[in-house]
């Protein structure tokens, strides 16, 4: 399975909903960072993602963007494949 990392805070709805999500296609480890409790993985965030919210997910390599990103990936039958690498 492909490694998943998430850019995330304490408080945030689509952050549940993307770890749900995810959950859902069998991803059982997703390392997360808590932009709120370290401000300067904020700042880095910023800079690879070039987005101010959360959450922002990389699948491997791959810059998917927040929840709704993640979520049209899996409507298009994308997501699986992408997992799977």
């Amino acid at each position: 399975m492909a490694h998943v990392l998430m850019y995330s805070t304490g408080v945030c709805p689509y952050c549940v909903m993307a770890e749900r999500l995810l959950s859902k296609k069998g991803v059982t480890e997703i390392e997360k960072v808590r932009i709120d409790l370290n401000p300067e993985r904020r700042d880095e965030m910023m800079t690879r993602t070039n987005r101010r919210t959360v959450p922002q997910i990389y699948i491997g390599e791959r810059h998917i963007g927040g929840f709704d990103d993640l979520a049209a990936l899996d409507h298009a039958g994308e997501l699986d494949a992408l997992l799977a690498a």
